[in-house]
């Protein structure tokens, strides 16, 4: 090794026992925010995000690890560490005071967030509540008022969100970046243009199939309220920012109720390879008070302590966000333990969201169900063009709100002094083909919370979509495609081989590109994303 490769390995040494407990820590401070919302928690998570980022500001370190990631003959695992700190330090070469100012306002954000329960006639509701009311109500009064009230949360949050996107367009700019928003794309290697042109493709690959898909759906539910088409506003719908599908058609819910997900959820796993035993065994599974509402998984220390934060009912939504988490759970646990500390994480967010993505579509899949909870085959079969719709619809429904997120995300570091209320629902209307509620002026947009708490992150969603497609074709091209093909898909552990020895062993030692491409055979490619929902 060279002196200034033997200097970099030292360097990363030092950061490592520096960085390594603070982040193990920062994340259990964050764990323990989301599962109690309380306030000593909030303070103690902005106090460790505002240390690690005051070590990734120093500037002598960045431009050691900056230089090493710009030269040539570097040893490859140095170079991957070295471009990944070197990405991780860029956007905190910002004073100090501007560090915590940001880190206090996404705490603040965060616990808001966590805390918020809707408030409707003295009765506090629940995201679960809100979507039973817009699932099952038939007043159409209490559907508009219970859909209002799930956007409070937007006006509570928006003057200190559009100050926390002023502070980072400021630190952005100050590094020489157009903003915030481009800078993190750029940071996350990700190409904006490219990135967006992945967006349109899917856009105008989908355009035909969602049009239909919205004209049928917009039928059904019109006659379901005894109102014309062209009457209907967004709380008509089951979901409040439509981002899933109305259970529609097919109620698979019946084939849930009274299992227990988690047991449904480590038999799958367990069957393709992984035993989330211990995972679950550190979970934080149901839901109460003071409980952030989501779902999540979270690596604590990169040594294995992963554990998955959801809320769950006995129900086909549950346990389809199970399988999702646990989808990342099992890439993070698979590894290889033996990489350096700051490759012992996924290739990209994406990547993992792939994974995630693989298995929370399962629950609409007629092997899962058969295998799973106990559905008769012949039933299944007899379902299986319902499932299959049920589970395209859930795609669609994604292809369209994505572009929603990152365009008005995009345009929100842009100018945050535009009319983003306006602004939101255009994009609504055009992508989604929503129509917006009369006279309507709200923040509604600021009521989801990535732009809150995950800036810059949406768009790994779909991108995330479009590569389990490319994972899910090649594999069942690997089980000898057919029918045969997808029985064994939920119930060989050669998915699990696959997927632990092409891609999650080599958490972040490469970059997202040459892990696909090496697993897969081709690259990032939307084709057989599209292709799937054709048949809608």
């Amino acid at each position: 090794m060279s002196e200034s490769g033997r200097e970099l390995a030292a360097l990363i040494k030092v950061l490592e026992k520096e960085l390594a407990p603070l982040q193990r820590a920062a994340n259990e401070a964050d764990w323990q925010l989301n599962v109690t919302g309380e306030k000593h928690w909030e303070e103690e998570s902005a106090r460790l995000q505002t240390e690690i980022r005051s070590v990734l500001s120093r500037p002598e370190p960045y431009r050691v690890l900056r230089q090493a990631a710009e030269s040539d003959g570097v040893d490859p695992l140095l170079h991957r560490q070295a471009v990944v700190l070197a990405n991780e330090h860029a956007p905190n070469q910002i004073p100090k005071e501007t560090i915590e100012r940001m880190v206090r306002l996404e705490s603040s954000l965060t616990a808001q967030f966590s805390r918020f329960r809707a408030e409707l006639d003295g009765e506090s509701l629940s995201e679960n509540r809100i979507r039973e009311i817009l699932e099952t109500s038939e007043n159409l009064e209490e559907r508009r008022r219970t859909w209002e009230a799930s956007k409070q949360i937007g006006a509570e949050v928006e003057s200190e969100l559009l100050e926390l996107v002023q502070v980072r367009n400021g630190a952005a700019r100050d590094l020489g970046y157009r903003n915030y928003y481009s800078m993190m794309l750029e940071l996350d290697e990700l190409d904006e243009g490219e990135v967006f042109a992945l967006l349109d493709r899917v856009v105008e690959g989908t355009q035909g199939s969602f049009e239909r898909y919205k004209h049928e759906l917009d039928g059904e539910v019109a006659a379901r309220f005894g109102i014309e088409a062209r009457e209907l506003r967004p709380w008509h719908y089951a979901d409040p920012f439509f981002q899933q599908p109305p259970a529609t058609g097919l109620d698979l819910d019946p084939w849930f109720d009274g299992r227990s997900v988690e047991k449904l959820g480590a038999s799958f796993f367990s069957a393709v390879g992984f035993d989330v035993g211990p995972i679950l065994s550190r979970s934080d599974l149901y839901e109460r008070e003071g409980k952030c509402q989501h779902a999540f998984c979270m690596d604590i220390d990169r040594r294995g302590d992963i554990r998955v934060l959801c809320n769950l009912r006995s129900n086909e939504f549950w346990t389809g966000v199970l399988l999702h988490e646990l989808g990342h759970a099992v890439y993070d646990m698979s590894i290889d333990p033996g990489l350096p500390y700051f490759l012992r994480t996924q290739a990209h967010i994406f990547v993992t969201e792939a994974s995630a993505m693989l298995f929370g579509r399962l629950t609409r899949s007629g092997a899962w169900l058969t295998r799973y909870v106990d559905m008769p085959a012949d039933e299944a079969q007899a379902n299986e063009a319902a499932v299959g719709k049920a589970g395209r619809a859930r795609l669609l429904h994604l292809a369209r709100w994505v572009p929603v997120m990152a365009h008005l995300e995009r345009a929100l570091y842009d100018d945050p002094a535009q009319d983003l209320n306006g602004l939101w629902w255009e994009l609504v209307e055009r992508f989604q083909l929503l129509r917006r509620p009369d006279d309507r002026d709200a923040p509604d947009w600021a009521a989801k919370i990535h732009f809150s708490v995950a800036p810059a992150y949406y768009q790994n969603y779909l991108l995330g979509e479009v590569t389990a497609s490319l994972f899910q074709a090649h594999l069942l091209d690997l089980l000898g495609g057919g029918a045969e093909a997808s029985q064994r898909f939920v119930e060989s552990a050669e998915v699990g081989r696959f997927l632990a020895d092409e891609v999650y062993r080599l958490g972040g030692s490469k970059d997202w590109r040459d892990v696909i491409a090496t697993a897969t055979g081709r690259p990032l490619d939307p084709e057989p994303f599209i292709a799937e929902l054709a048949a809608s």
